[in-house]
């Protein structure tokens, strides 16, 4: 069984499958990588569980570790930080033992493979240089041969006739004489070409592709060896730390066996025990004395008086009402205000967070851009700089859209924290000054309100009230005046105002201020009476009024 005899026409094949077998080498050497990264990490996971649960020196969490259950998970966690180390060691063997081996391998295999296919190809290309030299030598003896036969017949029809000069018979005799001489050497060497033909042929497909191959085939067979070595030092590997694995786990199991119930539950009693007797039988008292009940109902009325006293005052307090009222305007659950105020809080802050990192990765994209810009300013052959505006201002628009996203959440964030209110306008802020000023007595309203385990027990009728006060409570700020104007501005770029509190607007178009910019890089304008809202300061061109900048 021999490739040289049985696969002598089957080169191209040969290269194929001696290819894949050096890939299918390169696959199992990644596989034991892949292998070995694993093993690392699951070492170091399981080397950072057994410290996080270690306790901590002294302190209180190191004193309860006096009980045999606790000792026992102490050990536990010893033995698996050794169990760590086994994992690191098959780890260290496998990358020594068989990755840097095969590596080294593979490089040395390649380069023997392409010797014996450059030998290979060689030949091919001699026996292609004999091909070719004889279908030459043939075609010349063939060409020979047909002139030779022309010029015979021309002297034929010469000496044939007998208007031509004796001169010019001659002269084609010679010349029909010449070509059949130069068919026979054609002759003669097409012969010897041939032969010489048959001869490197048949030393080719018999001595010299059989040897080729046939070291081809040893190759292929040695890295079929050597990938099987592999694999069983794949599984040696394994099996020396199964001793000390098991080693572990017997401390483990060693160390389960050794609780003591009956041991742990006399340390409760030495740390708790307080060396007092059980208290005796109590007396019995008798009470059937004559009860003052104009005193009880002189009281009675008087708390009855105190607590309308104190509803009445909370009712009149116009602090945040939202933890007892949700009005619901339309906003949707949008601010997650369907949700308790903790969990309310973390989805806003979580949203807050997430939103955070987009703005930044728009941020790294607009650095990059620019930094692509000065390359193309620097270097104009390698691009034009202003093919790059579009992107910029389309960055630039992305993020004024997510910092208004940002804003947005935050402000239900603090409104959530108590921190601030959560309009943004000058008299909504003074709303907020007294919402923080009488943020005491609607406490106390929530604290009159609570039942002792912890749930609200309002009448229906201090619920009526208290809706009637939210509802007056936000017309306060339905009918206040419009802020008057103190410039103009002109719309440099498109802004989608998609957030409540903003306002659309179209490139070029003219709007007039009502608000300038606090340092927050929003502007509050109005297009008429009926629309304003705020807009990115760097998406307008502000003019303000002269007796505005003087004010």
């Amino acid at each position: 069984m021999s490739w040289g005899t049985e696969l002598w026409d089957q080169f191209d094949n040969l290269e194929k499958h001696t290819q894949w077998g050096i890939d299918i080498l390169e696959k199992y050497i990644k596989f034991v990588k892949e292998r070995t990264e694993i093993e690392i990490s699951y070492a170091k996971q399981l080397r950072n569980l057994s410290k996080k649960y270690q306790p901590k020196r002294n302190s209180k969490e190191e004193e309860e570790y006096k009980y045999t259950s606790c000792k026992a998970f102490i050990s536990t966690l010893n033995e698996m930080n050794d169990y760590a180390g086994q994992h690191e060691v098959i780890s260290e063997n496998m990358t020594s033992q068989i990755t840097v081996e095969l590596t080294r391998y593979v490089q040395e295999l390649k380069q023997e493979r392409k010797s014996h296919f450059h030998d290979g190809r060689k030949a091919q290309q001699h026996i292609e240089t004999c091909w070719k030299q004889l279908e030459s030598s043939k075609r010349r003896f063939e060409r020979d041969c047909k002139e030779a036969d022309r010029a015979q017949q021309y002297f034929e029809k010469m000496d044939a006739d007998i208007n031509v000069t004796k001169a010019d018979v001659e002269k084609a005799r010679q010349q029909a004489q010449l070509r059949h001489q130069m068919a026979e050497d054609s002759k003669a060497d097409y012969s010897s070409t041939l032969q010489k033909f048959n001869h490197e042929q048949h030393e080719h497909y018999y001595t010299h592709i059989p040897s080729i191959f046939q070291k081809i085939q040893e190759m292929d067979e040695r890295r079929i060896v050597r990938i099987g070595e592999s694999m069983k030092t794949y599984a040696e590997v394994d099996r020396q730390v199964i001793p000390i694995i098991g080693k572990c786990l017997d401390g483990i199991a060693k160390a389960a066996e050794s609780i003591d119930q009956k041991n742990d539950s006399q340390l409760v009693i030495e740390a708790y025990k307080s060396g007092f007797e059980p208290p005796g039988d109590i007396e019995f008292e008798d009470y059937t004395q004559p009860m003052k009940r104009t005193i009880s109902e002189t009281s009675l009325s008087n708390s009855r008086g105190d607590s309308k006293t104190e509803l009445k005052f909370a009712g009149k307090s116009k602090g945040k009402l939202w933890p007892f009222i949700k009005k619901n305007k339309g906003a949707g659950p949008e601010d997650f205000s369907n949700l308790p105020p903790e969990q309310r809080r973390k989805k806003l802050q979580q949203k807050v967070d997430e939103l955070n990192k987009e703005i930044q990765k728009e941020m790294d994209q607009r650095d990059a851009i620019t930094k692509m810009k000065d390359v193309y300013v620097k270097n104009p052959q390698m691009g034009d700089p202003g093919s790059l505006d579009h992107k910029l201002i389309e960055v630039g628009q992305n993020i004024e859209k997510l910092r208004l996203e940002v804003q947005k959440f935050e402000a239900w964030l603090t409104e959530v924290e108590g921190r601030l209110p959560v309009r943004g306008d000058q008299a909504r802020r003074q709303s907020g000054m007294y919402e923080a000023q009488t943020a005491t007595s609607v406490n106390n309203c929530a604290q009159d309100r609570e039942s002792p385990d912890g749930s609200y027990t309002e009448e229906q009728g201090q619920e009526n009230e208290l809706k009637m006060m939210a509802t007056d409570f936000d017309d306060e700020f339905d009918d206040e005046e419009p802020l008057p104007t103190i410039g103009t501005c002109k719309a440099l770029y498109t802004f989608e105002g998609q957030n409540e509190g903003t306002i659309s607007i179209a490139e070029g178009e003219i709007l007039y201020v009502i608000e300038e910019d606090k340092g927050d890089g929003w502007t509050r304008i109005r297009r008429n009476e009926d629309e304003e809202g705020y807009v990115p300061t760097s998406y307008v061109e502000v003019y303000l009024d002269k007796n505005a900048k003087d004010s």
